[in-house]
C-alpha cells in the first residue's frame, strides 16, 4: 500500500460516520508543517497568515508552538474580531477602506494597542482621521515596501503591483509624514515578495520555465536584500524604535529569515499545503487540509460523479486554480466539463472500484479559501477524528 492510499484509508475510516461534503485537517501533516516552517526560519519568530488559515482554533493551536508570534490578518474587520478574541498581535497586511472599523480602532485602547494597519499613501492616513469621529487613540502604523524586481531600467517588472513605495528615499518620505502626523505611530516595515514565496520553481513538465523562474527568483532575492536593507536604515533614521520588519511567505521563508535586516517572517499557506505548493525545489510540506465529495453517480466505465466540487481559486484564471482530485489517486477532470458547481464527472481506472457514497478526497488550490467552502474542519489523528472546530464561516463571518 503507497502512503497515499493509507492516508486515504485512514480518512475513510475518520469520517466513516460524517456524510460528505466533509472538510478534513490531519493534525499530524498539520503540526510537522508548522514544525518545518520554525526550522526554516532559523530562529526568527513566524507571523502566521490568519487568511491561509481562516479558524480560530487552528490559528490558537499554531500560535501555541514555539517560533511563532502574531498574526497577519486580511481585512480590518477581522483584526478587530480577533483583537478582541485574544489575540494581541496582528497586523493587518492590507490597506483597508472600513471607516466603521477605524472609528472602533480609534475608540478602543485595547484594539488600538493590538492591531498594526498598514499604510502606503498619506491618503491612507486622512481616511482614517476622516474616520475617528473623536477616537483618539494612537493608531499603530505599518509601511509596505513594494518588493517587485524591476529590469532594464523599469520597463520590465516582476511581481505584484502592490505598495508604490519601492526605493528607500519613498518609503523613508512616507516613514516621515507618519512621524510627524498628530495621532499615529509608525512601528514596522512589511515586505512580500509574493514572486519567491508564491511562484514554485519545479513545473512539472516545464524543465525550461523551471529554470527560468529559478534564475528570475536568485536574481530577486538578490536585490531585494540589498534593497530591503537600505531601506530599513533609511526608516530607522526617522523611527528608531521601529518595532518589527516582516517579510517573505512559505515559498521563502529560509532566503527571507536569512536576511539580517528582517526580524519576523510571515508564512500560512505552509500550514495546510494546497496544491500550488507542490512545485517547489526548496521545502517539501504535507498535505493538511482537504475536502471530501461523495459519489453519486457512475455514468460508466471509468467514470464517476461526485456532488459540487467546483471551488476554484483566487487569481489568474486556469487549470491550476482547480481543486485537484488526490485520493485514490488517478482520477481526472473530465475536460470537457472541469469542476462542476452542482456535480463534477472525474475519469480514471479508479473509477470503477468506487460505490455510491464513497467519498472522493480533493486538495484545494490555495489554502484559506477552502474554509470559504465549509463551516467545519474535522480534526484527523491518527484514523479518528477528535475534534470539530469551526471556521470564520461557521462563526458567522465571511470577511472577503
Amino acid at each position: 500500500m503507497t502512503a497515499r492510499a493509507a492516508d486515504r484509508a485512514r480518512y475513510d475510516r475518520a469520517t466513516a460516520q460524517l456524510d460528505a461534503p466533509v472538510a478534513i485537517v490531519d493534525l499530524d501533516a498539520f503540526d510537522a508543517n508548522a514544525d518545518d516552517l520554525v526550522r526554516r526560519a532559523g530562529g526568527k519568530p513566524v507571523r502566521v497568515a490568519s487568511k491561509s488559515v481562516r479558524c480560530r482554533a487552528l490559528l490558537e493551536r499554531t500560535l501555541a508552538k514555539d517560533g511563532f508570534a502574531g498574526i497577519m490578518s486580511f481585512t480590518l474587520a477581522e483584526s478587530l474580531w480577533l483583537a478582541r478574541s485574544g489575540f494581541d498581535d496582528v497586523l493587518l497586511a492590507y490597506p483597508s477602506a472600513d471607516r466603521a472599523a477605524y472609528a472602533e480602532l480609534a475608540a478602543d485602547p485595547k484594539l488600538a494597542r493590538a492591531v498594526t494597519v498598514m499604510a502606503d499613501d498619506p491618503a491612507q492616513l486622512d481616511l482614517i482621521d476622516a474616520a475617528r469621529e473623536g477616537g483618539r487613540e494612537v493608531v499603530r502604523v505599518c509601511l509596505e515596501l513594494d518588493t517587485s524586481l524591476r529590469l532594464l531600467g523599469g520597463r520590465v517588472r516582476v511581481g505584484a503591483r502592490r505598495s508604490p513605495l519601492h526605493s528607500p528615499a519613498q518609503i523613508a518620505d512616507m516613514a516621515l509624514t507618519v512621524a510627524r502626523r498628530p495621532g499615529f505611530a509608525l512601528v514596522g516595515i512589511m515586505a512580500y515578495e509574493g514572486h519567491v514565496a508564491g511562484v514554485g520553481d519545479a513545473v512539472a513538465g516545464r524543465p525550461l520555465r523551471s529554470r527560468a523562474i529559478r534564475l528570475m527568483q536568485a536574481a530577486a532575492r538578490r536585490e531585494l536584500a540589498e534593497r530591503r536593507a537600505a531601506v530599513v536604515r533609511a526608516v530607522r533614521a526617522v523611527a528608531p524604535d521601529l518595532e518589527f520588519v516582516n517579510g517573505g511567505g512559505t515559498g521563502s521563508v529560509q532566503h527571507t529569515a536569512a536576511e539580517d535586516a528582517v526580524t519576523e517572517v510571515a508564512a500560512g499557506s505552509g500550514l495546510y499545503v494546497p496544491r500550488l505548493f507542490d512545485n517547489y525545489t526548496s521545502f517539501r510540506g504535507r498535505p493538511a487540509a482537504l475536502f471530501a465529495q461523495p459519489v453519486v453517480r457512475r455514468p460508466g466505465v471509468g467514470v464517476v460523479t461526485v456532488l459540487g466540487g467546483g471551488y476554484p481559486a483566487s487569481g489568474a484564471a486556469g487549470a491550476d486554480r482547480l481543486p485537484v482530485p488526490y485520493l485514490p489517486e488517478g482520477l481526472r477532470y473530465d475536460p470537457q466539463e472541469g469542476a462542476g458547481e452542482v456535480q463534477t464527472p472525474l475519469v480514471g481506472s479508479p473509477a470503477d472500484d468506487l460505490l455510491i457514497g464513497d467519498k472522493v478526497w480533493f486538495r484545494h488550490a490555495k489554502a484559506g479559501e477552502l474554509c470559504e467552502r465549509f463551516d467545519t474542519l474535522h480534526l484527523v489523528e491518527g484514523d479518528r477524528v477528535t475534534a470539530a472546530v469551526p471556521t470564520y464561516r461557521g462563526e458567522g463571518h465571511t470577511f472577503l
